[in-house]
């Protein structure tokens, strides 16, 4: 099921003729991380195929926005991303 969800997800993309290497830089104490759509994509495509849907279902929705609705989309799953990542990393 993955292939087939993150290919819909380019698809979508695509026919909204948006460039799956569009990337969003973010700010991590002074330390830039620059992710694309497509690192994004294939990351939470990693995940179980129920959210694989709701990642799915969750982009439609950013496109029906239109352009802003796309650059916050990718934004707050980059920073999701990033979080999970940095938080795996702090020792307790």
């Amino acid at each position: 099921m993955t292939v087939k969800v993150k290919e819909q997800c380019k698809k979508l993309l695509l026919e909204e003729s948006i460039d799956t290497n569009s990337s969003i830089d973010f700010d991590v104490n002074g330390e830039v991380h620059t992710m694309t759509f497509e690192y994004i994509i294939d990351t939470f495509m990693q995940a179980s195929e129920e959210s694989q849907l709701v990642f799915y279902a969750a982009l439609q929705k950013a496109l029906d926005a239109k352009d802003m609705g796309v650059d916050k989309f990718f934004e707050g799953m980059g920073q999701l991303l990033l979080m999970t990542h940095l938080s795996s990393k702090i020792e307790i």
